[in-house]
């Protein structure tokens, strides 16, 4: 089933700019229980920016290169995807601990979305820096640090989320405006069955992040969209948000209930006409859509 149909767009949920960032391209959202904070990235801008609600406080760390995403762990630290590889980051320290480099002969390649299981496994995906060729494969490191070719053939690795019963993976290829549905082994972390829901080709409009609710809908923030989009689990297109800028990019839930929905957004190619009538294009946003979402997983190993 794809997402044609008719829906109204939901005028009761109002986007606010929590943090104007100004991200070239804001990305992949983290919400942190322990710390009540919110962790994300401007990949072009090489930085991990975390913001704190209860304080208002941002806080920025430059990284050595393009960080594309990353996920809390439980020993401390950070395990990262940066553009041309894997690796353990410190962040008191600022040190690189290197995992591998999986695509390191493909130099048209970089790392793009990624994110935990519920086993601890880390999943990153990559894509085609000239945003042309399906030259990207999606990428699982397990506990013991070991790195696993899980797909290939991808454009933009993009929505990297799980089912609430941990049977089903849900996954993106911007570059072909599809987001797919696989069938998931919890145990092994094999995916399988893949059959495309979401069919955005021709539209414009580009399947970017998502995140899950607690009700088992898929919450996928729209490129060139100005919108976030709620599907069904058979992909079923079941209410749309507007947003107050032209490239959303990702969202995550957070808050103390996790119940505000925070969405990443990117400045990019955006003209100076543009960006007057979009002003906090590339900011934090946060809104209420009357539902909430699940903890993050941290990586295990």
């Amino acid at each position: 089933m794809g997402a044609a149909g008719v829906v109204g767009a939901d005028a009761d949920a109002s986007a606010v700019c929590v943090v104007d960032a100004r991200n070239k391209l804001g990305e992949v959202p983290v919400w942190d229980v322990r710390e009540q904070a919110l962790y994300w990235v401007d990949i072009e801008g090489r930085l991990l920016l975390r913001f704190t609600p209860a304080t208002g406080e941002v806080r920025r760390w430059t990284m050595p290169e393009r960080i594309a995403c990353f996920a809390l762990r439980e020993k401390g630290g950070l395990i990262v995807a940066f553009a041309s590889g894997l690796a353990l980051y410190d962040l008191d320290r600022a040190t690189i601990d290197w995992i591998a480099r999986p695509e390191a002969h493909i130099p048209t390649n970089r790392f793009n979305e990624g994110k935990c299981d519920r086993k601890g496994r880390f999943w990153a995906g990559t894509m085609d820096d000239r945003l042309r060729e399906h030259t990207g494969a999606l990428y699982r490191v397990d506990l013991d640090l070991t790195v696993h070719k899980v797909l290939d053939g991808i454009g933009i690795s993009n929505s990297t989320v799980w089912s609430l019963a941990d049977d089903a993976f849900y996954f993106a290829d911007t570059l072909d405006g599809a987001i797919f549905r696989f069938d998931y082994d919890h145990e092994t972390g094999t995916i399988s069955n893949r059959r495309q829901i979401v069919d955005l080709k021709g539209t414009g409009i580009g399947p970017d992040g998502s995140t899950i609710d607690t009700e088992g809908y898929l919450w996928n923030a729209q490129w060139d969209g100005w919108r976030l989009a709620r599907y069904a689990p058979d992909g079923r297109l079941d209410r749309t948000v507007d947003l107050p800028v032209q490239k959303p990019t990702s969202c995550m839930f957070g808050g103390p209930s996790l119940r505000t929905l925070y969405v990443t957004s990117a400045i990019w190619d955006h003209t100076p006409d543009e960006l007057t009538r979009q002003p906090h294009a590339g900011g934090l946003f946060a809104l209420d859509v009357g539902v909430g979402g699940v903890p993050e997983p941290r990586f295990a190993g």
